[in-house]
């Protein structure tokens, strides 16, 4: 039985760390669209050269590039067991594609994690890893809450689609804590 999750959460809400304990969990492998989007650009391929053009334009990556890199990575051996995707899908059309795609494929999600921070919590959070990071992109409170608004607009209302679908356990975890405390969370909610 395949075992495909999805991990969800807002900007510094400690995804790429959960995703690092989840995945080890679960016994699949942690499939991050940034992680690849990084890759196909420091590796000039032919995709990271569109990407390149595309994001120097100042715009965002279509979805069909993003759909194709997903499926290309899921077509991959390592993950023919399953999968915890983090950073996809970023919109419903997305979430929409990805079902037709596992479908496709004779499998669906198993579970969807979400991890629930408050704006203010994740702000301090951006901040203090702009000091530490010296990221000035997270130094900015606008841009700050321009990332906060991004997801709550974009990626939100894929977690009210799964629920609206019925068809996949929603484990919405309290991401405020140690990151022993939220990982303890997330395995007490997402079981063996």
């Amino acid at each position: 039985m395949t075992r495909h999750f999805l991990i969800f959460g807002p900007p510094a809400a400690g995804k790429g760390t959960q995703a690092g304990a989840l995945k080890d969990h679960l016994g699949v492998p942690h499939v991050s669209t940034g992680d690849m989007f990084r890759a196909h650009l420091s590796g000039d391929t032919e995709l990271g050269k569109v990407v390149k053009d595309i994001l120097a334009s100042g715009q965002l990556v279509p979805d069909t590039i993003t759909n194709q890199m997903v499926a290309e990575r899921l077509a991959e051996a390592d993950t023919a067991e399953g999968a915890l995707l983090d950073g996809f899908p970023r919109n419903v059309i997305q979430a929409a594609w990805l079902d037709g795609y596992l479908a496709g494929h004779r499998t669906k999600l198993s579970g969807v994690v979400v991890l629930r921070v408050p704006d203010e919590e994740l702000r301090s959070r951006l901040v203090g890893r702009a000091e530490k990071e010296n990221r000035s992109d997270d130094a900015d409170p606008a841009v700050v809450q321009r990332r906060i608004d991004t997801y709550k607009e974009q990626s939100e209302p894929c977690i009210a689609y799964y629920k609206a679908q019925g068809m996949v356990d929603v484990h919405e975890v309290d991401g405020v804590g140690s990151i022993e405390e939220v990982e303890a969370r997330i395995r007490a909610s997402v079981g063996g």
